[in-house]
């Protein structure tokens, strides 16, 4: 493979957690695919000192000598400070060009923490290509404001600030609404135009850890929490919500008290993330806390997983759907390991024979004979030096000239989170 770059590095100043991937070449800069090699990255640090920042490749003007390995790829283009750490941090969804009052240069991430926070993000495109030869230009063309934060009175706790928000769901099809979870229980619908809170709702027993609308859907979401389900909401009709499933008891639990006390719970086990293939919504993809396992479940069949993913000895960090049209599930690990799963031969043999009876009958429980498929073989595994603990997808990004020299090819790239090390590796 010589000549063409299949991994890029960056070192961030501090232990990374949050990261996401743009969704999209920089606004004004669609031809110029090295502008969508940017990533939004927040750090975890145990106080109120956290920061976030927007790393970029190096300037191509930036003349590179092949033999100094440790040349970072990325830099930093921009930061701000965070305070408590941000538990998600999103670009705006990549349908979202052009939309609200955003100059052309502008773009919008969000992260959670105490508050739900919308950020502005200019790369100030606007210098002239005449810059090019003259000065070695700064990065001060890069800015990150902070637009909004939204934290609302909460319905199940009597403090005057929103409890803390573990992680929120931006919507594609109208970009102003996000939906965030709570470790109070509650899931809110922000509309973040008008700043306000559209709706709140008790949604779990416990705390509620992740939350995903249904794409395609303005009203649709799903969430999951540490009462161990997995719950879908309609927006048309809150009064009622759909367990879609319920991790079974874990086993070999001490028989409880004879006087158990009120505050006592059935013991389940905690489901920590949720997420649509995005190519097909009817499958949804979730890990237990502490699991080294995947469910996959059909929204069709609820109650069950369709197929489980055993591939790591570990406990799961972080997963995340491809957007390629048959779109890989990559899953990082405590292990070291970030695997990538090809499940879209496994779906088309499932259709066949789920249609009929979910077209008729709509049962709501799997069938005995509907066997979970368990599926023991990645189609790639990477191994990182150190647990890996985030990862994000890119768009599909254009081959183009690296500054070394070398090229890369057309395609998806995955950025992985190891401590402070982030590196982005061509899938």
């Amino acid at each position: 493979m010589a000549g063409q770059t299949t991994l890029l590095q960056y070192e961030a100043p501090w232990p990374v957690h949050s990261l996401d991937w743009c969704k999209s070449a920089a606004p004004g800069l669609q031809l110029r695919p090295r502008s969508a090699f940017r990533l939004g990255i927040a750090s975890f640090t145990e106080n109120y000192n956290n920061r976030i920042a927007i790393v970029g490749l190096q300037d191509e003007r930036v003349l590179v000598e092949d033999d100094f390995t440790d040349y970072p790829d990325f830099v930093t283009l921009c930061e701000t400070a965070h305070g408590y750490p941000a538990t998600s941090l999103q670009w705006q969804p990549a349908s979202t060009h052009g939309w609200a009052q955003n100059s052309s240069s502008t773009e919008l991430l969000a992260t959670t923490g105490d508050a739900l926070r919308v950020y502005e993000y200019n790369s100030d495109v606007a210098t002239p290509v005449s810059n090019y030869v003259a000065r070695q230009p700064s990065t001060s063309g890069h800015t990150l404001t902070m637009k909004t934060a939204l934290s609302g009175q909460s319905k199940v706790q009597t403090q005057s600030t929103g409890a803390p928000l573990t992680n929120f769901s931006w919507n594609e099809k109208a970009p102003s609404l996000i939906v965030t979870s709570s470790i109070d229980t509650t899931c809110t619908v922000w509309n973040i135009e008008t700043s306000t809170a559209i709706t709140q709702l008790i949604a779990h027993d416990r705390e509620v850890y992740d939350v995903a609308w249904l794409p395609g859907s303005t009203d649709i979401f799903v969430s999951v929490g540490a009462d161990g389900s997995l719950r879908a909401f309609d927006l048309r009709s809150l009064e009622h919500s759909t367990i879609l499933y319920e991790t079974p008891a874990p086993k070999n639990v001490p028989p409880p008290s004879s006087s158990p006390s009120a505050s006592a719970r059935p013991p389940t086990s905690p489901l920590l993330r949720i997420a649509f293939n995005p190519s097909d919504s009817n499958y949804m993809s979730t890990f237990h806390m502490d699991g080294n396992d995947v469910q996959i479940l059909d929204m069709r069949s609820p109650g069950q997983p369709v197929m489980e993913l055993r591939g790591h000895h570990a406990q799961i960090n972080a997963f995340g759907w491809g957007s390629a049209e048959h779109p890989l599930l990559a899953t990082a690990s405590d292990d070291c390991q970030l695997l990538l799963w090809d499940l879209a031969s496994f779906n088309n043999t499932n259709q066949g024979a789920a249609s009929p009876r979910s077209a008729s009958s709509r049962l709501n429980s799997p069938r005995p004979d509907a066997k979970k498929r368990i599926i023991t073989e990645p189609i790639m595994a990477y191994t990182a030096p150190s647990q890996i603990t985030n990862l994000a997808w890119s768009p599909q990004i254009q081959g183009m000239t690296m500054n070394t020299g070398h090229s890369t090819i057309t395609g998806e790239w995955l950025a992985i989170a190891s401590g402070k090390t982030i590196k982005a590796l061509k899938v």
